[in-house]
């Protein structure tokens, strides 16, 4: 599916800051679960949240588990111009790859979503770090968007306040601040 299609309402999947910003008009926001791929700090960041001198990281979907995130109606109308949003946000160094998906929706029951999928061919393909790892390239990075903590903050903070927790995340989320806390 992609802008061309026959006029119709279409689903976007959040995981990581479109769940708090973003950034584009919709009809309709739910909670919703993917399966088959789970949120993780496993894209190095060399635009938004670090710089190719000192990157940082950002989220993606990697391969595995499943991710509780938002889903977002958008209408027909608006959907050709939400689409060219979504792409200049979310592929500026191309880390993503589109794909629709099955996500349950909350209250609505499954339907395809727009997803931007981790591509592990990537150069800046993380995989998988450890925390330790994780908190030290997040510590101190910073990019276009502004400093690393604060997307991670912003990430812990979203999810508590939907009462997901994340013991990870939030774990990541102490190594780092102890670690700019000496900086």
């Amino acid at each position: 599916m992609d802008g061309g299609e026959a006029a119709q309402d279409r689903w976007v999947f959040g995981y990581g800051s479109l769940m708090w910003r973003p950034g584009f008009p919709f009809v309709d926001r739910r909670g919703a679960v993917l399966h088959g791929r789970r949120r993780a700090f496993c894209i190095y960041s060399v635009h938004h949240r670090g710089v190719p001198e000192r990157p940082g990281l950002v989220l993606g979907l990697a391969p595995g588990g499943s991710t509780r995130g938002v889903a977002y109606r958008v209408s027909a109308e608006a959907w050709d111009e939400v689409y060219a949003y979504l792409r200049e946000r979310e592929q500026p160094t191309e880390t993503y790859f589109e794909a629709w998906r099955r996500v349950r929706i909350d209250g609505t029951g499954p339907a395809d979503c727009l997803v931007f999928l981790s591509d592990t061919a990537h150069p800046q393909w993380a995989g998988d770090l450890t925390l330790e790892r994780q908190a030290e390239l997040i510590a101190g990075a910073r990019g276009l968007s502004g400093r690393n903590i604060d997307y991670l903050s912003d990430l812990v903070g979203h999810l508590r306040d939907q009462q997901v927790r994340d013991a990870a995340m939030e774990r990541l989320l102490t190594l780092v601040e102890a670690r700019e806390a000496y900086a």
